[in-house]
Order: structure tokens, then sequence, then C-alpha cells
């Protein structure tokens, strides 16, 4: 199912199972998401998930890696490390295929990251993917885990990212999660907001690799 794009505006091209199908403009609910809307996120994840799963169908060739992992479990991957960083301020959509090329490129990099996993470690497939980081914390990909859409309403994870940060990796975070631009970020922190930005890119890259989201060397 793929979002129908309309003038900017985005709805499902089927009726959602818990109310009837939206129309608004995409700023309006990528904005909603921001700011940790649940019903707009599991809106988003309705729009999006399935094109998640075709592409990862397509490219998980390796029976290997199948066996540890199906598209679910990536979608899954891929929609945490999104909230995670959308929540974080880094990703900004302006538009529906912006948004898609965006969580497309992610399942691909991710499915990129497991095989050279796998084909690091060759460990037996039920222990491929560790249950826990080394902060005790459950991985990505658990074997039991939860539905997409669940990820939305779990602000937990999006607190455990903001605990490892350093404390100025953690101001960019909170101005940016309020809303404010890197120009202004930077003007208010004497520097410049480029700089900022890629400290933050930086700093999440290693945080999603801490908690299994994402490959470290990515």
């Amino acid at each position: 199912m793929r979002p129908i794009v309309a003038g900017g505006r985005v709805s499902a091209s089927a009726p959602q199972k818990d109310g009837p199908m939206t129309d608004q403009p995409f700023p309006t609910l990528f904005a909603q998401v921001r700011g940790g809307d649940p019903a707009a996120a599991e809106q988003l994840v309705r729009m999006y998930e399935p094109e998640i799963r075709r592409v990862v169908r397509v490219r998980l060739t390796d029976s290997r890696l199948r066996r540890m992992v199906d598209s679910v479990d990536i979608c899954q991957s891929v929609l945490a490390g999104f909230f995670v960083r959308t929540a974080a301020g880094q990703y900004d959509p302006q538009t529906p295929e912006e948004m898609l090329r965006l969580l497309v490129t992610m399942a691909k990099n991710r499915i990129v990251d497991l095989a050279r996993y796998a084909q690091a470690e060759r460990r037996d497939s039920r222990r491929d993917v560790a249950m826990e980081d080394s902060h005790g914390y459950p991985r990505a990909l658990p074997a039991d885990r939860p539905g997409p859409e669940s990820i939305v309403v779990n602000r937990e994870l999006v607190d455990r990212v903001r605990d490892r940060l350093a404390d100025g990796e953690r101001i960019i975070m909170q101005r940016r999660s309020d809303g404010q631009s890197w120009d202004e970020i930077g003007e208010a922190l004497g520097q410049n907001g480029n700089t900022l930005r890629m400290k933050l890119a930086r700093a999440l890259d290693r945080v999603t690799a801490e908690l299994g989201l994402e490959s470290s060397d990515g």
C-alpha cells in the first residue's frame, strides 16, 4: 500500500482499521509526529510500513539472513531508528516523496548492516542477533517482538537515547525538539549551525549503534 500524494497532501490507499482515511498536508502530519502525537505516528506507520516491507522482501535474498530476521523485524528496526532521530530533530522531510525515499534508504542500509554483521560473526543463526546490548537494553530485533506500530507509542527508547548523549549533545537535541532551526541553535550556542547538525548526527550514529538499532560502521 503506497501513500497517495496529491498536491502535498497525503492519504492512505485503503481505509484505515482505526478510523476513516485521512487527508491532510504532509508538513502538518510530520509536525504532529515530531511533537510525539501517537495517532499521527501510527498513521505514518500504516502509510509507509507496507512499502518498507516490500523493499525488504525484494532485497532480503540471503537465505541465512532470512533465517535470522524477516521483513517485520527490519521494518521495526527502521521505524525505531526513524522515530528516535525524528524526535531528536535530525530528520525534516518536506514532502511525502522525501519521506518515502528516506525510509526506503534506511531499510536498504539496514539490510546491508545486518548482512555484514552476519558474515563477520559467523555464529549459529539462533545467536546472530543478541537479545541485549552491552548496557543490558533489548536490541531492536528480538525474536518475540511487538508489531511496528507499537514503537511509536514507546517513548522509553527516545529517553534511552537522550540518556546516552553528552550534555552538549543533549542541549542540541532538546533545542531541535523544541522546533529551533539550525541557524537559531548556532546563534544561541555561538557555533556554526551546520557544525552542530553534524555533531548531533554523529552522536545519534553512536547511540543508535549502542542500542542495536543501527550498525556502528553504518
